[in-house]
């Protein structure tokens, strides 16, 4: 797309709305007004309401000296075409796009259920692997585990799929595969939809100005030295989205917005790249809910296996692949975010960050130790400052678990939790990590943003967590401070 050395002020109509209903929110007397500001510039409406005690002609001076800065400089910037829109990369989380897979000869199904389930197909024997909801009937729970499950070659030193299954991500740079989980139920799979719908309001519009990033989110990251064929290659087609998202929208640098386990990737590709490169590629980074230090809820599903909260479906079953997965192993809690505090608590022993291996070892899984402190741990202890503006929006205020107890039956029970601050999946010390850690660098330019009651997953579909979000990218294109009333 062709860019523009200014708004096209033909083609935009403006409509500056004041709401003023005396019912509710009239400017009489001593009346408190609820103030609210809410910017739509695909509707180019404003609605101002005001929060103070209007009790004398000073107050309303001040007050009407404000709106009339906001009035103007919102007036100027929503007359921009959404031509002059930076471009936006969405980067999904764990398990927030579609994955597809096949079974080749040299298969092995676990059981006579999986020599024919799916029995539906497309053509060349693709089938979509994440996300199926028949995976939730129990015959077909451990066809899915087993297609699922990623194994550590030590001779490699990678990871790679298990044999005779062949997988695939589609729709690179589309926001396709990041909508919904499973299409044919969209209504309760739906993940990136709402955000997408928000930004189209706005005047993105899909593979112009608004892309996706989708991967194979079993793969992680390796430390330097080590090989991750499938997740170096994801970084270098997201660093290439980059570049032609910037290139056919007139150089303008690209808005990188993730969410969860996605914000980790961006942070490596920012940090793998020069400092040139992302000055001139990168104009932001919003993280949505990245877990900088992993996740308590994490051991849960090394320890237990965890069903997300879906019924019917035994958690034993899933564990092993869960185990597997490389990108589950980087959120492990790390000692740099987690430090002394007791995790797991069971009769026998008790584990700190600082005591995963001995966590592995001790629930059975001694062969994700090697690939654990090669390749994961000295990963994990980095978090760079990329010297890119970068914002962090967090929902707070939701149970999230803080301490898992294990009685006598041991790993193969659910644990006992004890909760405290965070989203519901990631502890509030992970989410804020980076404002510690860059508390002292003075090239980062780094804002956080808190949402009060909003969970990992809500974060994407609330209304009001979505006004904040979009509001925040509006900010960031239009370079007008949130904090002008």
């Amino acid at each position: 797309m062709e860019d523009k050395d200014g708004p096209d002020l033909s083609s935009v109509r403006q409509r500056v709305q004041f709401s003023t209903s005396e019912s509710s929110h009239g400017l009489q007397g001593s009346e408190t007004c609820k103030s609210w500001v809410r910017i739509r510039p695909s509707h180019y409406s404003i609605s101002l309401f005001c929060s103070e005690h209007i009790t004398r002609r000073e107050d309303m001076n001040r007050l009407m000296f404000k709106l009339g800065i906001v009035c103007m400089s919102m007036m100027f910037y929503t007359c921009q075409a959404t031509s002059n829109l930076h471009p936006l990369i969405l980067v999904p989380g764990n398990g927030g796009n579609q994955l597809e897979a096949r079974l080749t000869r040299g298969y092995k199904p676990p059981s006579l259920f999986c020599h024919w389930y799916p029995i539906v197909k497309q053509k060349g024997g693709w089938f979509r692997l994440w996300f199926d909801a028949g995976v939730l009937l129990a015959p077909f729970t451990q066809c899915f585990a087993d297609r699922m499950t990623l194994f550590y070659d030590k001779d490699l030193d990678d990871y790679r799929n298990a044999p005779g299954v062949e997988t695939r991500v589609l729709h690179f740079g589309s926001t396709q595969s990041l909508l919904y989980l499973d299409p044919n139920l969209k209504r309760a799979t739906a993940y990136m939809a709402p955000l997408v719908e928000s930004l189209e309001e706005i005047g993105y519009v899909n593979g112009e100005t608004l892309f996706g990033a989708p991967y194979d989110f079993r793969y992680g990251l390796a430390a330097e030295g080590h090989p991750s064929k499938v997740g170096s290659k994801f970084l270098q087609d997201l660093k290439d989205l980059v570049e032609k998202a910037s290139r056919n929208n007139g150089g303008k640098p690209v808005i990188l917005v993730s969410h969860s386990l996605g914000g980790l990737f961006v942070l490596q590709l920012l940090n793998k790249n020069p400092l040139s490169w992302r000055r001139k590629y990168i104009k932001h980074f919003v993280a949505i809910a990245t877990p900088w230090g992993g996740t308590v809820e994490q051991m849960t599903t090394f320890a237990s296996g965890y069903t997300l909260g879906v019924p019917f479906v035994d958690p034993l079953l899933v564990r092993e692949e869960q185990r597997t997965s490389e990108s589950n192993s980087w959120l492990l809690p790390t000692a740099k975010v987690f430090g002394e505090r007791k995790l797991v608590i069971t009769p026998n022993a008790t584990y700190s960050a600082h005591e995963i291996t001995q966590f592995l070892n001790d629930i059975g899984f001694s062969r994700g130790v090697y690939p654990y402190t090669t390749r994961i741990l000295p990963l994990t202890e980095q978090l760079i400052a990329p010297e890119v503006p970068v914002t962090c929006m967090v929902g707070s205020g939701v149970r999230t678990p803080e301490t898992l107890f294990y009685r006598e039956n041991g790993f193969d029970e659910q644990p006992d939790v004890v909760y405290g601050d965070g989203d519901g999946t990631v502890n509030m010390a992970s989410l804020l990590a980076l404002e510690k850690f860059w508390a002292e660098e003075k090239n980062q330019a780094l804002k956080i943003i808190r949402i009060g009651g909003i969970s990992h997953t809500s974060i994407l579909q609330n209304d009001s967590a979505l006004a904040e979000i979009t509001g925040e990218i509006y900010s960031i294109n239009s370079h007008v401070s949130r904090s002008v009333v």
